[in-house]
């Protein structure tokens, strides 16, 4: 489990940072230590983060308010919080903002490490269970795909085969239009937790959908490449 896990350990404190990322080093995972909130969000933006340890008292965003973000995010970042001894009103609100678990300054480092593998063991078993097939119409540019049946249609009303992994990548775009998606948000979304940074799935899928919807020229007009930033889906989307 260990392995190309990523953790990112936020908390001001540099003594207590530097102690939690290298016990989580010695045990295997990756770490990012993060002072702050705005530490984290360049994490996020450029690496897929399978578990975030957050410490409540941070300057700045709190650590309530990042949890509510991560955890209200279209793909949610499982949540460890770490609360001062006796702080049961900000530990209560993490765990109804749904925080996976919580420790307790001052911490048993086994116990830590124990409730880290605990969490990504039960998210990862989360992931790994079929989600239930969205039932929502998408109609974009002349286009439609009904998505409980899979079924493309372009303007003239001839139906387009998809593979799976395509038709995942267009419900990525379709539920996030006009809006630039990383690479590793794509892979995290399409191929889950599984996915490593150098996975080329995306770019062969992108290239086969892009055929398939007309739009494979280098001056794409309908999935646009974003120097620097990632894909971003152009068309107006309604949902029915």
């Amino acid at each position: 489990m260990s392995e190309n896990t990523l953790i990112a350990v936020v908390e001001d404190d540099p003594e207590i940072r530097a102690l939690v990322s290298g016990l989580l080093a010695r045990e295997g995972f990756q770490v990012a230590a993060c002072a702050h909130a705005a530490e984290l969000d360049r994490v996020l933006e450029r690496r897929r983060v399978d578990l975030v340890l957050l410490d409540l008292m941070l300057p700045g965003e709190d650590g309530l308010s990042i949890c509510r973000r991560l955890l209200g995010a279209p793909v949610a970042t499982p949540v460890i919080m770490v609360t001062a001894k006796g702080d049961d009103i900000d530990r209560i609100l993490g765990l109804e903002l749904g925080a996976d678990d919580y420790v307790a300054k001052p911490f048993n480092p086994r116990e830590l490490v124990a409730r880290v593998r605990a969490v990504l063991r039960r998210t990862r078993e989360a992931h790994s269970v079929a989600r239930p097939m969205p039932r929502e119409t998408y109609r974009f540019a002349g286009w439609t795909l009904e998505a409980a049946g899979r079924r493309l249609v372009d303007p003239e009303g001839t139906d387009v085969d998809l593979t799976g992994g395509e038709f995942d990548l267009l419900m990525a775009f379709l539920t996030h239009p006009q809006r630039v998606l990383s690479r590793e948000q794509l892979l995290d979304w399409t191929r889950g937790r599984d996915a490593t940074p150098f996975d080329r799935t995306i770019d062969v899928q992108l290239s086969r959908l892009r055929r398939k919807l007309g739009d494979s020229s280098r001056q794409s007009v309908m999935v646009r490449t974003v120097r620097g930033g990632g894909y971003l889906f152009a068309p107006a989307v309604v949902r029915i």
